[in-house]
C-alpha cells in the first residue's frame, strides 16, 4: 500500500469515528474497553506508526511547500484520541468533530501534496 492510500484509509477512518459516535449516541450504548475500544486503538496505533515513517521519508525527499512532520505528528495524536473517543457518547460532540475536521483538513492537503508530487514525476518523464 502506497502513502496516498495510506493516507485515504486514515481519511476514512476519520469519516468512520464521526459515524460511529453518532451511533453511540443514538443507541445510547457503552462498549467494553477491552474487548472493543483497545484492540482497535492499538490496530490503528501500530498503522500510524508504519504511516508516521512512510511520510517523514516522503517529507524528507520532496520538501512540499505546505506540509511538514510537525502536521503530521499533530494530527496522529488527535486521530489517536478522537478513534478513542469516538466509541464514547459522553464524548462532546461540537470538539470532537472539530479535532476530526482539522485533522481531515491535514490528511487531504497532505493527499494534494502528494498528487501534485506524483504531477510534476509524470511531467518530468513527458519531457524527456
Amino acid at each position: 500500500m502506497n502513502l496516498n492510500e495510506q493516507t485515504k484509509l486514515i481519511l476514512e477512518e476519520s469519516q468512520n469515528c464521526l459515524i460511529r459516535h453518532q451511533e453511540m449516541r443514538d443507541t445510547d450504548t457503552t462498549p467494553d474497553f477491552f474487548s472493543q475500544v483497545k484492540p482497535h486503538a492499538d490496530q490503528w496505533l501500530a498503522f500510524l506508526i508504519d504511516w508516521r515513517e512512510n511520510a517523514n521519508n516522503w517529507i524528507n525527499q520532496h520538501r512540499p511547500k505546505y506540509m511538514r512532520i510537525q502536521q503530521i505528528d499533530a494530527a496522529i495524536e488527535a486521530f489517536n484520541q478522537y478513534v478513542v473517543q469516538s466509541f464514547y457518547k459522553e464524548t462532546g460532540k461540537k470538539r470532537f468533530a472539530q479535532s476530526i475536521q482539522s485533522t481531515c483538513y491535514t490528511l487531504q492537503t497532505f493527499i494534494h501534496a502528494i498528487e501534485q508530487e506524483g504531477e510534476k514525476l509524470d511531467q518530468e518523464t513527458i519531457n524527456k
